[in-house]
């Protein structure tokens, strides 16, 4: 038994967080003092993780919405024996160190989750727990409890000032997660100062009307009170719970604490020895005694932990081996053995089908042939899943109640949905999608983007693009959502053409483990397209020569290139044109990203350089230039859209035959 206080044990993360800001000149040291107590009595006392081992799948799940206090993580992770040096804390916020300047999952062992942007960490701990209790229901049997962990946040104020915060708790309410348990660092305090000018809200009141257990108002700051607080939270077997905790922000600083100016700005030296001195801390800078370190060392009993929890999984691997094979096939990520087969099954028999369908119903159709050899695949829709078409023959909907669920419906909650994927592609053992009209991604936008930082396997799938969506108007018509979601770094972005470029969108999604995919369809019929040939693997490149000029007519005068509803056009148009005896290639690029990340050798077999190129697709015209070496003009939508049926809008918007034979006798001039 240590003979150290837990309050000195609480007073070494205040010292790191000072001292770590102080030497990057950079970040925040509030959060961290106000919540080192809090810390203490989670960490020290609840939390169930191994050091050693940071991805056991045992482990209780740590974390930190309020991410601009990554110090206290990080010297939470330091103090307990994770591979994190102090050199490394010495490092914070800089080049490639491992202490970024907010959590980043996979830089900083131990980090669940990458944090910052307020509300989002709580948005991934309610898919890590809704996970969790769905991985437990399939797979745990009496006596053999392997999925058995809790998801625990901490949370300020900002997060809860955040839309997403309302969203995803009232989720969670619903879903009854009762594993999942919120510490709310109440400071009263942000950037701007005292909250009260801009945020009242009853907070108790707010988390009782989701379905939640709140527990307190407790003293912060008092590590026992903390501890029984705790206690009574994991004892819950039906709601969530919200902890409120009263803390002073900057905990320890004499000048400082309780303002805003602790809160985002080194405390500068002699604000630090009066710390230093008021807290009875009186070792140098980054120094910890070994007796502290001792006290705070969890290796030890986190392997004790683990070893407890494999030996129940070999119990369970002796008595059940055919479940316990498919769960680590599962968390591994891998897929079945049989999925290639059933993949080139799907391909073929859209091909066969040759039919002319929304490209929305071909995902429906792609997702009937695969979803039943993928039982990881999660599906979900905000509200939208009669028009999203996300739902399969077979899945078991999450609203009847039933924890075996393949289809979740998120109500209109787009922004917390696609936070909530997430959390469950971090957490493993599925394959997440979420679906809304392409018009809604803006709100999801966050969320998208820290899939992509995050490099998740998650499938974010929108219907209802372009002006072909028709009289809902300009509202609802995306003209610049295509090529914004192109622009985000690592993520796929997919506008296939029909039912055979859907099931090679849908199968290229799944297979990626490296980044989140976004699936583009239709709301209107599209033409099947009559390809020279239906290479699928040339599909998944991105980008392919759909069909060529006719065998003994030489090269092609022009290359009319397209994607998605676009490129059924383009068929048509090419008809037209080699009656005029104008030589056309059409070329599909169903994935920009993918296509731009082949070989060069590769993109020029399909664009011919010098050839030229006739680019169409109906949203903004912007990116496609870039694929001119040549000669280039583009068919696109650099305005808003109106307001009537979509036939009439593709012809007042230029996307008719006549306007693109136009355009191509302009071009070879």
């Amino acid at each position: 038994m240590s003979n150290v206080s837990a309050q000195t044990m609480a007073n070494a993360i205040r010292a790191l967080s000072m001292d770590a800001v102080q030497k990057a000149k950079s970040g925040h040291p509030g959060m961290p003092m106000g919540m080192a107590d809090i810390a203490t009595a989670l960490w020290s006392r609840h939390l169930r993780f191994n050091p050693t081992d940071p991805k056991w799948i045992g482990r209780d799940r740590f974390i930190l919405s309020n991410g601009h206090g990554s110090m206290l993580q990080y010297a939470l992770l330091h103090l307990t024996g994770y591979d994190l040096s102090m050199e490394d804390i010495k490092n914070f916020r800089q080049l490639h160190s491992k202490t970024p300047g907010h959590p980043e999952v996979d830089v900083t062992p131990g980090v669940e989750t990458t944090t910052g942007p307020l509300g989002q960490g709580i948005a991934n701990g309610v898919g890590m727990a809704l996970a969790e209790k769905l991985l437990a229901k399939e797979f745990n049997r009496e006596g053999f409890p392997v999925i058995d962990n809790r998801t625990y946040v901490f949370l300020g104020d900002g997060c809860l000032m955040e839309g997403i915060s309302h969203e995803v708790c009232s989720l969670a309410g619903v879903w009854g997660l009762n594993k999942l348990i919120a510490i709310y660092d109440d400071n009263g305090i942000s950037i701007d100062g005292d909250v009260r000018g801009w945020f009242r809200d009853d907070t108790r009141g707010r988390f009782e009307a989701y379905g939640w257990n709140v527990i307190g108002p407790v003293d912060g700051h008092d590590i026992d009170a903390m501890d029984r607080a705790i206690a009574e939270a994991k004892a819950s077997t039906e709601k969530p719970t919200l902890i409120i905790a009263k803390t002073t922000i900057g905990k320890g600083s004499p000048h400082r604490a309780g303002t805003a100016k602790v809160h985002g700005e080194a405390l500068g030296d002699e604000e630090i020895a009066a710390t230093r001195e008021a807290l009875g801390w009186t070792h140098p800078p980054f120094e910890i005694p070994q007796e502290v370190y001792d006290a705070w060392d969890h290796r030890k009993e986190g392997a004790r932990i683990e070893g407890e929890w494999q030996k129940l999984f070999a119990a369970y691997e002796a008595e059940y081996p055919e479940l316990a094979a498919e769960l680590k096939r599962r968390l591994a990520g891998d897929l079945p053995a049989n999925w290639d087969s059933v993949v080139l099954d799907a391909i073929a028999a859209a091909a066969e089908a040759a039919e002319t369908v929304a490209t929305r119903k071909a995902s429906q159709k792609a997702l009937n042939a695969l979803a039943p050899a993928l039982p990881e695949l999660l599906g979900g829709s905000a509200d939208l899943t009669g028009s999203n078409l996300t739902n399969w023959s077979g899945s078991v909907s999450l609203n009847s109640g039933d924890f075996l669920a393949r289809h979740i419906s998120y109500g209109v909650r787009e922004f917390g949905m696609s936070a909530i994927l997430n959390g469950i592609a971090l957490y493993g053992g599925f394959i997440p999608y979420g679906a809304t009209f392409l018009t809604f991604s803006d709100y999801s936008r966050n969320a998208l983007r820290m899939s992509a930082l995050m490099k998740q396997r998650v499938i974010n799938v929108f219907t209802h693009d372009s002006i072909g969506l028709g009289e809902d108007g300009p509202t609802h018509q995306s003209v610049e959502h295509v090529p914004s979601l192109r622009l985000i770094p690592d993520m796929d972005v997919w506008r296939p053409a029909d039912t055979v470029e859907t099931v090679v969108a849908w199968a290229s999604a799944i297979e990626r483990r490296d980044g989140p995919s976004s699936l583009i369809f239709t709301r209107q019929n599209v033409p099947f397209i009559d390809r020279d040939e239906v290479d699928a693997d040339a599909i998944a490149m991105g980008g392919y020569v759909a069909a060529d000029a006719p065998a003994g007519a030489g090269e092609a005068d022009v290359i009319l290139l397209a994607t998605g509803s676009e490129v059924g056009l383009a068929m048509a148009a090419r008809a037209e044109l080699t009656a005029r005896n104008i030589q056309v290639r059409v070329v599909s690029i169903p994935c920009t990203n993918r296509f731009d990340r082949q070989s060069r050798e590769y993109r020029e077999s399909v664009l011919t350089p010098g050839t030229p190129v006739l680019a169409m697709e109906a949203s903004k015209s912007d990116l496609w230039w870039k694929y001119f070496s040549g000669k280039g003009d583009v068919l696109g939508v650099d305005r808003f859209g109106e307001s009537a049926p979509a036939k009439i809008l593709w012809d007042r918007f230029g996307f008719t035959v006549e306007n693109v034979i136009a355009k191509v006798e302009n071009l070879i001039k």
